[in-house]
């Protein structure tokens, strides 16, 4: 009797360690499989909050089938303390596996609101805006110039939100002295800049910051990916450059930079510049000749007067041989390469074409015929 009490345990313990296998096979296999969310959102983990509250909002947003299975499932990879408050763009179909590792593994938030500080050559811009999961698209909050304007309600709300992120971006052709003075506007960062980074040094690009962050390490960070770029440029030099050093290749690159912002000509505005050098031409470039009236503190906001042009500074390449002493603005990367790698033409002329763009010339005679068409634009345009 004894021996048969203990058989049938046997085969009922048997039994059930082969469901309970069964189970954990099948739990695995849900965990990790595509999950029935058929449009991205944003989930947003709040500091202090739980598994328990995180599952119960995935599942009631339709992220997960069931809450129980995600929090077994995070406690099975020991995930449920390694929480991190944010705010997360799950995916359509992302499995439970898939978006406890999201939402463990941390660092910068996907989704949710963000403001970017945008340093631009005319001005500093701070925008509020805020990931549609829908269509991937940032829509505008809130947009303010923290140098001359008040922060507008929206921006101070989010700027107390815990998840919200913040970026510094600097255009093309801004001086140091812009981004310094842009920086101090920008309440989120603490401390004094320091003594201005020399022109050209910081390189225009976007950078995440967060609340408390120096601006002595936001500068230090354009410093060095700055460094980066000009040593990357100057070692993909080609032999037709005119420039001797990586110092002479950054103050080209400054000059090209504010000479065109249309993408596809900066190779030929470094040829027009190439060729002048090796003819022992001067630069003759208006952007020099600004720069030795502003010194980079602001826009000249007019006309450069026939004074200005005939004055005797040490950026005026109208006056002087060669290239100026020092950059007249941060170049980007384009500008960089392309003052180490401009086009083979035989331009040593351009002006402005009413498109935005240059004609270019090879002669006097052509150059002239340019100008005179984009005087007549210029008339045109002031009399309409």
């Amino acid at each position: 009797m004894w021996r048969s009490l203990a058989s049938n345990m046997l085969t009922i313990l048997m039994v059930a360690l082969f469901l309970l296998g069964g189970v954990i096979l099948w739990g695995k296999s849900q965990y990790s499989a595509d999950g029935p969310l058929d449009a991205a959102i944003c989930l947003r983990v709040e500091r202090g909050s739980n598994m328990t509250r995180v599952s119960e909002e995935l599942a009631d947003q339709g992220a997960v089938q069931s809450a129980p299975l995600f929090r077994i499932g995070a406690k099975y990879t020991e995930k449920v303390s390694q929480l991190k408050a944010g705010s997360y763009l799950v995916m359509p179909g992302a499995s439970m596996s898939e978006i406890t590792d999201q939402i463990t593994r941390g660092g910068a938030s996907t989704c949710g609101t963000e403001i970017v500080y945008r340093v631009g050559v005319t001005r500093v811009v701070a925008e509020v805006r805020e990931l549609d999961p829908a269509t991937n698209r940032f829509v505008e909050r809130a947009e303010f110039q923290p140098v001359l304007e008040a922060a507008p309600a929206e921006y101070t709300r989010v700027r107390g939100e815990a998840d919200t992120r913040y970026r510094v971006t600097l255009a093309e052709g801004v001086t140091s002295w812009q981004v310094v003075e842009a920086l101090k506007a920008m309440d989120i960062l603490i401390g004094d800049p320091g003594p201005r980074p020399d022109e050209g040094a910081l390189a225009p690009d976007s950078y995440e910051v967060r609340p408390g962050t120096s601006r002595v390490d936001v500068l230090a960070q354009m410093k060095t990916r700055q460094v980066e770029r000009i040593e990357a440029a100057w070692a993909s030099r080609s032999p037709n450059a005119a420039v001797t050093s990586p110092e002479e290749m950054l103050i080209l690159a400054s000059i090209i930079e504010k000479e065109t912002g249309v993408a596809r000509e900066r190779r030929q505005v470094a040829s027009v510049f190439t060729n002048r050098i090796n003819r022992g031409m001067r630069l003759q470039t208006d952007p020099t000749v600004i720069y030795g009236v502003t010194k980079g503190e602001g826009v000249l906001g007019r006309g450069l007067r026939q004074s200005e042009l005939r004055r005797a500074t040490p950026w005026n390449t109208y006056v002087i041989d060669g290239l100026p002493p020092t950059p007249i603005a941060n170049p980007g990367f384009a500008s960089l390469d392309a003052a180490v790698n401009p086009d083979d033409t035989d331009y040593i002329f351009f002006v402005a074409d009413g498109t935005g763009g240059h004609a270019f010339a090879e002669t006097l005679a052509e150059h002239n015929r340019n100008v005179a068409n984009w005087r007549r634009i210029e008339a045109e345009r002031n009399n309409n």
